[in-house]
Order: C-alpha cells, then sequence, then structure tokens
C-alpha cells in the first residue's frame, strides 16, 4: 500500500551528530593513542543518515550486510588481519601497542612476553573450547548523502528500491541485527558448535544447578556457585563466593533481585566526592560555567561513577543488569547533551526501572530530554518529521529488526511522535500544535490520532494529555509485543547464557516476559531456573570492560587512596582521578559504560572483540594494577595475595590461581607461567616468587580462565 504524507527519510537537522567526541586525557596511558580508536575522528553520526538506502550503513562497526563478511573487531587494530604471529601493518607514531616487560632476558628459557601470548592467547582462539578462526575485514562506513523529502506534501511513495515500504527490512535483508551479524561468521560457526541445544525449567535456581551437568567442553571449573558469581556479578571475589555458600544459591539471588535492601559500599558512599552525580538538570544548566572552571564533565562522571558502581557495589546483579538495559536501550554519554541529561538519564530511566518494567522504562525514556535529545525527536514536527526516535524504537529498543514492521510502520510512528520535546528549561514539553492529526497504524496498534487541534487556538491541557497518552499508549503496545517479548528474551539469554542460546530457552524467557506484562524480574527467575543457564559453563568470555573490572574486583583493590598517593589535581580528589583513570583505560580498549556513539549500543558476542591489540593491552593493565601502580586507590601487594604462600613454585602458582580465577590451572597452562618466572616447579621461592611474583600474578589474570566468565 502506498504511503501518504512520508516524512523525511532521518534528515539531521543542521547541527547533526557531533556528539562532543574530543576527549580530554587525565594523565593516563600515552596521549597520542587517541588516534587509534577515534576521538578527533569525524564522529559516525556526522553529516547525517543518506536519504535513501540503509541506516546501517551509517553505523559503520556492528552490522554487517547479509552474504558479507562480519563487522571488524572492535578496539585498537594493531595486529596483522591473519592474527597473531603475522605481520602487522605499520603504525603511526605514538599509537604503539603497549610492550610486555622483561622479555627474553639471558638465560631464560622461555621469554615472559612469549609466554604470556602462548597462555592469554588460547583466550583469543578458544571460548569453551570451541575454535574460532576468524579474519575481519573492514567495511564501509558511510553512505551518500541525499535529499530529504517534503514531509508535508502528497506525493504518493512506496519506500525504496531496496526498502519499499509494503515490506519489513528484514526481509529484504540489506541489514541484520547486530549480534547476529557477528556470529554469521566462520568464528561464530564454531561456537554454535560447542553451545548446550536444549534443556528445561525447574521449581528454582538450586534445584536447575543440582540436576543440570555440564556437558560442553570448557577450560572452567563446573562448579555452580563460581558459575553464578561469574555470571551474575562483574566478576566473582572471595566475598561473593562465601556469601554464596552461606545463604545457598536461591537466597543468595533473591537477594540480588531486591538491591534497595542491600546496603551501599564504601565506594557508594564515596560518589559524592564526583559532584555533579547529585545535581540536577536545572542545576547543571545553570552551574556550567562554574562546573567547566572546577574540570567537572557530567557525562564523563556518570561514566565514572557506573565504573565504581560495577567495581565495589554490593548490588552486583542490578548493575550486571544496568550495563544490560545500557546496551539495549543505548543513548551515548558523549553527546550534545549529555553533559546536562545523560545523568537523570541513568537514574530516572535506566537504574529506576532495571529490575522493573520496561514497558514503563521505554515509556521514561520516550519522555525524556536526553533521548529526545540524542535521536533529534526534539525537531520533530508535523511538517519536518524526523524518522530516528521512530525507528530506532521498533529498530533497535522493542521488537527488533526481525520483528515483522515495514517501512511504512516507521513512518507512521514518526508522524505519531511528533510534538515531543524539550522547552528552555531543559525539561520535556509536548507542543500539541506540532503533533500531527490523523489515524496511524502500527504493526496492528491503530489510534484515530485526532484530537480537534487547531493551528491558531492554544491546546487545551485535555488536548496536550490527550495526545501524550496515545503515544505513550503505542509505545506500551510495542514494548509489549510479542515480537519484543522475544528480542528482550534473546538479548538476555546472549548476555547470561551464550553467544548462541538455545532457542528453548529464549522461547521460555519470551513467555515469561509477556505473561508477566514486561516485568524483568520474573524472567530472571526464569533464566536462573533453567538448566540452559546451568549447563552453559564457559560459554561467554569478558568484553574489555568486563575484564578490566573483574580484574579490580578479583585482586581486591580498595576505594581508598594509597599511601604512595600523589593526587596532582587539587580539583580531584584521589578517588575521583583514579575513576577517571580507569575511564580513560577502557577509552583506549574500546569499550566503556555508555560508550558507544550509537544507538545500537555494544554487541554482546565475543567474535566482535577479537583483538589482540585490546586483549595485550588489558593485560599490561592487569600488570599495572597487580603491582599498584594506580595510587589513587589501595592494593593488596601482589606477594600477600594468598596469605600462606607455599614454599615450592608449581605449589605457589597453584594456590595463586585458586586466589585469582578460583581454580588451578591446567599442566600446560602452570608450565607456562613457571616459564615467566624461569624457575621449575621444584624450585624454592620466597613470598616474592623470587621477584617475579607480579609477572606471575599477571600471567595467571592473561589466562582463558580470567577471560572466560
Amino acid at each position: 500500500m502506498a504511503d501518504q504524507n512520508v516524512p523525511p527519510r532521518r534528515p539531521r537537522d543542521d547541527r547533526g551528530w557531533d556528539g562532543r567526541q574530543h576527549h580530554t586525557s587525565d594523565s593516563y596511558g600515552d596521549p597520542t593513542a587517541s588516534a587509534s580508536y577515534g576521538y578527533d575522528s569525524p564522529h559516525p553520526y556526522q553529516g547525517g543518515y543518506p536519504a535513501q538506502g540503509d541506516p546501517r550503513e551509517q553505523y559503520g562497526d556492528g552490522y554487517a550486510h547479509a552474504g558479507q563478511p562480519a563487522p571488524a573487531p572492535r578496539g585498537p587494530q594493531w595486529v596483522g588481519p591473519e592474527g597473531l604471529g603475522r605481520p602487522a601493518p605499520a603504525r603511526p607514531a605514538g599509537a604503539g601497542l603497549p610492550t610486555l616487560d622483561d622479555d627474553d632476558e639471558p638465560g631464560r628459557k622461555v621469554g615472559r612476553r612469549k609466554a604470556i601470548v602462548a597462555l592469554g592467547g588460547t583466550a583469543a582462539v578458544v571460548a569453551g573450547g570451541a575454535a574460532l578462526a576468524m579474519t575481519p575485514q573492514f567495511r564501509s562506513l558511510f553512505g551518500d548523502e541525499a535529499a530529504a523529502g517534503d514531509a508535508t506534501g502528497n506525493t504518493v511513495t512506496d519506500g525504496t528500491a531496496a526498502r519499499p515500504s509494503g515490506q519489513q527490512p528484514s526481509t529484504v535483508r540489506t541489514y541484520t541485527e547486530q549480534n547476529e551479524s557477528y556470529m554469521g561468521s566462520r568464528a561464530g560457526e564454531a561456537l554454535k558448535k560447542n553451545a548446550p541445544t536444549g534443556g528445561r525449567t525447574f521449581s528454582g535456581p538450586a534445584a536447575a544447578a543440582a540436576e543440570t551437568t555440564v556437558t560442553v567442553k570448557t577450560v572452567l571449573a563446573k562448579d555452580p556457585i563460581l558459575h553464578l558469581a561469574r555470571r551474575a556479578t562483574f566478576g566473582a571475589t572471595p566475598a561473593v563466593v562465601a556469601d554464596i555458600k552461606r545463604q545457598g544459591i536461591d537466597a543468595w539471588i533473591r537477594g540480588q533481585l531486591d538491591p534497595d535492601k542491600i546496603e551501599p559500599s564504601k565506594a557508594e558512599l564515596k560518589l559524592a566526592e564526583l559532584p555533579t552525580q547529585t545535581l540536577s538538570v536545572e542545576q547543571l544548566r545553570t552551574q556550567r560555567d562554574k562546573l567547566n572552571e572546577q574540570g567537572a564533565q557530567p557525562e564523563r562522571e556518570v561514566v565514572d561513577a557506573t565504573l565504581a558502581r560495577q567495581i565495589w557495589s554490593k548490588r552486583q546483579l542490578f548493575e550486571v543488569m544496568v550495563d544490560f538495559w545500557n546496551d539495549y536501550l543505548h543513548v551515548a554519554a558523549d553527546f550534545d547533551g549529555g553533559e546536562v541529561y545523560r545523568t537523570s538519564f541513568d537514574k530516572d530511566v535506566v537504574r529506576k526501572h532495571a529490575l522493573g518494567s520496561y514497558p514503563e522504562m521505554l515509556v521514561a525514556a520516550n519522555k525524556h530530554p536526553a533521548l529526545l535529545i540524542y535521536l533529534n525527536q526534539k525537531d520533530s514536527r508535523k511538517d519536518a518529521i524526523n524518522e530516528n526516535l521512530a525507528r530506532e524504537n521498533l529498530e533497535l529498543y522493542s521488537v527488533g529488526v526481525d520483528g515483522g514492521y515495514k517501512e511504512g510502520d516507521v513512518r507512521q510512528a514518526a508522524m505519531l511522535q511528533t510534538g515531543r520535546g524539550v522547552n528552555d528549561k531543559g525539561e520535556y514539553v509536548l507542543n500539541a500544535r506540532n503533533h500531527y492529526q490523523g489515524k496511524v497504524k502500527i504493526l496492528g496498534f491503530t489510534h484515530a490520532n485526532t484530537f480537534g487541534i487547531e493551528d491558531n487556538k492554544e491546546p487545551t491541557k485535555q488536548q496536550i494529555a490527550a495526545v501524550d497518552a496515545a503515544i505513550d499508549k503505542y509505545i506500551t503496545y510495542i514494548a509489549l509485543h510479542p515480537s519484543t517479548a522475544k528480542y528482550v528474551a534473546q538479548s538476555l539469554a546472549t548476555r547470561f547464557v551464550s553467544d548462541t542460546p538455545p532457542k528453548s530457552l529464549v522461547d521460555r524467557l519470551a513467555k515469561s516476559y509477556t505473561s508477566n506484562n514486561g516485568m524483568i524480574k520474573p524472567v530472571l527467575m526464569t533464566l536462573f531456573s533453567s538448566s540452559e543457564f546451568w549447563a552453559a559453563v564457559g560459554q561467554k568470555v569478558r568484553r574489555p570492560m568486563e575484564y578490566l573490572v573483574a580484574t579490580y574486583r578479583t585482586l581486591g583493590v580498595a576505594p581508598e587512596a594509597s599511601a604512595k598517593n600523589d593526587n596532582g589535581d587539587n580539583k580531584r580528589t584521589p578517588f575521583a582521578r583514579g575513576l577517571r583513570q580507569i575511564q580513560d583505560k577502557l577509552r583506549e580498549l574500546g569499550q566503556y559504560p555508555m560508550g558507544q556513539p550509537t544507538p545500537d549500543g555494544y554487541p554482546d558476542v565475543y567474535v566482535a572483540w577479537t583483538s589482540a591489540g585490546t586483549m595485550v593491552n588489558g593485560w599490561n593493565e592487569a600488570g599495572e594494577i597487580v603491582a599498584g601502580y594506580r595510587t589513587a586507590f589501595t592494593y593488596t601487594a601482589p606477594e600477600k595475595l594468598v596469605a600462606k604462600p607455599p614454599a615450592t613454585a608449581g605449589a605457589y602458582v597453584d594456590a595463586l590461581s585458586m586466589r585469582l580465577v578460583n581454580q588451578k590451572l591446567s599442566t600446560r597452562e602452570k608450565n607456562l607461567i613457571l616459564g615467566v618466572a624461569g624457575v621449575p616447579a621444584t624450585a624454592k621461592v620466597d613470598a616474592t616468587f623470587n621477584g617475579a611474583i607480579t609477572a606471575v600474578a599477571r600471567a595467571i589474570l592473561a589466562s582463558p580462565q580470567h577471560h572466560l566468565r
């Protein structure tokens, strides 16, 4: 059916998506390395969408056309396209890969660099025992800009040749869902062969754990308590493992699902040292100049605060879900307006509803200035309609690209959502005069959408409320659509279970979502009560942020400044400065909270992150943490990680492995680590491992046992 009153094809306003991507360093790492990860490169959205063709052509890293290679891995691409051990392209000056220490000392049988690469490289090619063989290739980031159509004209159109309005985008297959695009590679196919294929639901998580046999190939210990600690937190710690053992699996999960009853950690209390996090939108607007003079950056402090909670909060499952929603309902921190609105979006949308109702979260998001500005909805009016938010509501935030919507649905939704915006005070407002009136039909949702609003008369409060209610009704409808239930279920199963979650589990989670009207806690209980969850030991690989956060957690880093701390910044406390250092390192690694500039969020599958450069950079940072070089925090000395170190090297490696990764390593891995120290297993060693304890601990943190979760 042809469409009348077709809005422009995702036009951008004059400002575009500049996004303020020019970040400053914080005396942390190589400042010239920013060229490697794009701080000063054009924003992926800058210049706008093309008026015709595939919007994914703008997203660049995260999507692949059907039949084309998967996108390039994320993070610094500092190795050759054939992977480890192959020639690397010439690197720009100042953007070199950090070197590993003490390489090939005279008389050493195995160089530390070679040993660590051999050890950690296992994680680059093994995920639960499945071999990965991917040769990533870069693809074009941008399409050609074309003129936008006239939203008020009467020209009849049937969409474009690539995506006619009578077809759903996934039928035309000009693009695929993000994780799917990566998993279509040879590496993804290899992973699928090692994933559980089916299962059942039990009366509760503990019963499911007790009755499930782990059959997949994995280097991880098949201990259900450790498995739960790895998946439901940002990294197992001795305290978390002890809590699960003491409370029992069921009680621990119930407690995590009721985070308001969990006391705040010391680090969470120290978040008061991030001054912008307690300010309202109005205060951030009116105090902008003062904050600039103080060097405070609200859009970066919200990231700092998130990292602090990931590392130190006792509400770990809640923080895992906050991170999940930050990828699913994604609004970048670094956008033009993020300095004022992103903190509020974090508090009033994501955190408020992370374990509550997703329909309520999506309704709240669609009324929040952050999303309205981020996707240009504030500029959409009946005589100049912008499709951005309407499209992402369908494609990313609800039913998904395979959810059954058609191009005509996007345009009808864009018309229905006109009038929503932000007033001069930075508050959500609905300007009813700018609202398109006329019947709409979107994925089975119909509304007369006629309210008697006239251009030459001020709309009444009742008319404004009626328009608002109509849009809310539509948002709630798509949030509860069966395709949304499946998409949320697939995303949760991918996050918690496997990059290739079994259909049986996805179907049960979708059923739970629907029967509970989009409430998240029942869905999570269904997930934890399913055998597929407990059978998937070692089926997830930590992304760069997850790896670094887990490293801080397992090493027991404390949020208080060390005695060696030299603040060097009288504008910020050591705690605030240390968090900024972590954030800057994560920017180097290519992933940090709310960091993806485009609205698709970060991919959640391992093959999207296979970068040896990122991996080695992470190992080097682990060494810095072990050595306590980040003096803004307090660290356990590496020789004190094991309370009573054994006197022989082999036994010491076993004890240190149990402390850091909760299990002993294989004989091969153990020998590689002994090679790092340059001693045999029977050699006598002191608490410092004869001076090699930092290198040994760092090598253990480079093992697959620390990369897998």
